[in-house]
């Protein structure tokens, strides 16, 4: 169904901040992804961008869990979590693009919301689905921080794919949405859930379920906000989720 997505992307996606010495705090959208099948064992995945980390100077932060109780009612359920170890970033970094992934031990609730690493498109199923400029993605973060709720699940927002080709993603590695992006956004999930042609001159739809990138910032010119945002492709996602399980355990 069209929404299956959604809810799960919404049930993966949480708040990590930080408190910042000058005051304030310093905020981004994680999302999880379950990378047991790549791994041959239970292991999850934290995803967002690297300049959110990289901005988090202490060596810890805070995630907003949320749990769901017996009787159906949500808690929100901050902890503290750590992503330098003796001022040693514990994340693994793309080596080109503002991607950032880690290995993490969430509770039981949010370790079952994880998305499974399938989820991620690759470069193929753009061209599958033809997905280009007017067609509409989602996107869920955390806009200034701010939560949809008390119990800290992400603002869903809606725009279209504003830019032309999206393919090949070596030569594109990113692409414009049209929709307005503020701090806190950063790292957040796109993807789409929708039912689009799967060829120009087909007469059947098809169901598009997908994460099509993450959200690494927003286009700024001469100090005006455009209200684009600019999207790196979930390849890259996959590609850096890949070579840190290698770096953790050599695949065979």
């Amino acid at each position: 169904m069209r929404n299956n997505l959604t809810n799960a992307m919404f049930m993966a996606t949480f708040k990590i901040d930080q408190k910042q010495a000058k005051g304030g705090k310093s905020v981004g959208t994680g999302w999880l992804v379950d990378m047991s099948q790549i791994m041959g064992s239970p292991k999850i995945a934290l995803v967002t961008a690297f300049h959110v980390f990289d901005s988090m100077r202490n060596g810890k932060i805070d995630i907003h869990w949320r749990r769901q109780t017996e009787n159906g009612n949500w808690m929100l359920e901050p902890a503290t979590i750590e992503i330098r170890r003796d001022e040693k970033p514990l994340w693994h970094q793309h080596p080109k693009y503002d991607i950032a992934t880690m290995w993490i031990e969430p509770p039981q609730g949010p370790k079952q919301a994880a998305i499974p690493f399938e989820y991620l498109a690759e470069e193929k199923s753009l061209k599958d689905y033809e997905i280009g400029p007017g067609d509409e993605l989602l996107a869920l973060g955390f806009p200034r921080g701010l939560s949809a709720n008390h119990i800290g699940f992400p603002i869903l927002r809606s725009g279209r794919v504003a830019s032309y080709p999206l393919w090949p993603v070596g030569d594109f590695p990113s692409f414009l949405m049209d929709f307005s992006v503020f701090s806190g956004n950063s790292g957040g999930p796109v993807y789409m859930s929708d039912r689009i042609r799967k060829r120009a001159a087909a007469t059947e739809t098809h169901e598009a379920h997908m994460v099509t990138g993450i959200l690494a910032q927003q286009v700024i010119l001469t100090d005006e906000r455009l209200e684009i945002g600019i999207v790196l492709h979930a390849q890259f996602i996959r590609d850096t989720l890949m070579e840190m399980a290698v770096k953790t355990r050599p695949m065979v």
